[in-house]
């Protein structure tokens, strides 16, 4: 995001245009244990690290800064997602369903409000793990 759509991004004018919440895709990272930290056991952004996803409450972020990011089509690699090979945390990807303000870019969307609706792909212990902390992809049966 480059401080000229920052800067375009508040100088719009809203057309009025109401949509129901929309299914989006990103992934979260995993941050590796350590000492002094009590939020292990939460995801987080990936660019914004020390963003921390509640699973009781929404992401929430302001559209004109910076927002909740979320790709339109399926992304299942690091490589797609455009993330730092160099860092050794590993990801989790899976849907969001996103409201309130957003903003639509070429790949996806910035938005007011995000909440993890799956977690789909990654390591499968860590899947496990974190689908049981954020209540989703539970079966009904």
């Amino acid at each position: 995001m480059s401080i000229n759509e920052n800067g375009l991004a508040r100088r719009l004018k809203h057309e009025g245009v109401r949509v129901g919440e929309i299914i989006a895709y990103r992934a979260w990272q995993v941050i590796n244990p350590r000492w002094f930290r009590n939020d292990n056991d939460r995801l987080h952004s990936v660019f914004m690290r020390d963003y921390v996803w509640h699973p009781d409450e929404p992401a929430s972020g302001d559209v004109r800064t910076h927002g909740i990011y979320s790709f339109r089509k399926v992304i299942w690699s690091m490589a797609e997602y455009g993330y730092d090979p160099g860092v050794d945390e590993p990801l989790l990807f899976g849907k969001v369903k996103i409201w309130g303000e957003i903003v639509e870019h070429q790949e996806g969307y910035r938005s007011e409000f995000g909440k993890i609706v799956s977690l789909d792909y990654g390591d499968p212990e860590l899947l496990e793990k974190f689908r049981r902390i954020y209540r989703v992809n539970e079966s009904t049966g």
